[in-house]
């Protein structure tokens, strides 16, 4: 099988750039794949580690631009495609999104907003031909971490799943016709034992190991 892929270049936290980008997306589509099912994935986003508002006003507002409004604002654009062929929406939030996660503040808070926003959406959605699913994963082998400054090293492997298991979970999960989906039997437990404490002890706890970790990458 061989894939067609096009590239279209846009920063994501510009919302002119995205509005004007989606009218060559949406006519390539037509044009190169005219029939079948869409399935669009909100993938980008990043995080940034600090005591708020560090690293700076403007990587706070920028998380909540390309991790939030970005995706809302193009799937309500491409919306009426998907709807008219069938397929899927799938939004990658994160383990982050079901606990507080103190010196990642604002990056925590959008995957939740993603987590919910996404089952939300799915309900709205049903009996169109459209689902979505919301991917949590935990700890991946990508350059999250040294992008949220967490460590050049990124995370340990001991701790992190590759990128490739990630992905079939999705896809699996799809198939099965699931609205969440947490990767991996720590991280499912993780998300299971965060939602039985307080709020508070919870918070605590996520402060001191986010800490921990960060201490630990600086040490290296």
């Amino acid at each position: 099988m061989q894939l067609k892929l096009r590239h279209f270049g846009c920063d994501l936290a510009d919302r002119a750039a995205l509005a004007a980008i989606i009218p060559e997306v949406a006519a390539t589509v037509a044009r190169e794949a005219p029939v079948g099912p869409i399935l669009l994935i909100n993938n980008s986003g990043f995080g940034a580690y600090g005591n708020f508002p560090d690293p700076g006003l403007p990587e706070q507002l920028g998380m909540v631009d390309v991790n939030v409004r970005a995706i809302v604002d193009l799937t309500t654009r491409l919306l009426p495609l998907i709807k008219s062929r069938g397929g899927a929406i799938i939004s990658v939030a994160s383990v982050a999104a079901f606990q507080p996660t103190p010196y990642l503040a604002t990056y925590g808070a959008t995957k939740a907003f993603v987590l919910n926003w996404s089952v939300a959406l799915g309900e709205e959605l049903r009996g169109t031909g459209v689902r979505t699913l919301a991917l949590c994963p935990g700890p991946t082998k990508t350059g999250f971490f040294g992008r949220a400054g967490l460590g050049l090293g990124g995370i340990e492997d001991r701790m992190a799943q590759p990128s490739e298991t990630v992905v079939r979970a999705a896809l699996h999960a799809l198939a099965a016709g699931r609205s969440v989906v947490v990767p991996g039997w720590f991280n499912r437990l993780e998300t299971v034992l965060g939602g039985l404490l307080p709020r508070t002890w919870v918070a605590r706890i996520a402060a001191v190991m986010i800490r921990r970790y960060r201490l630990k990458q600086g040490a290296r």
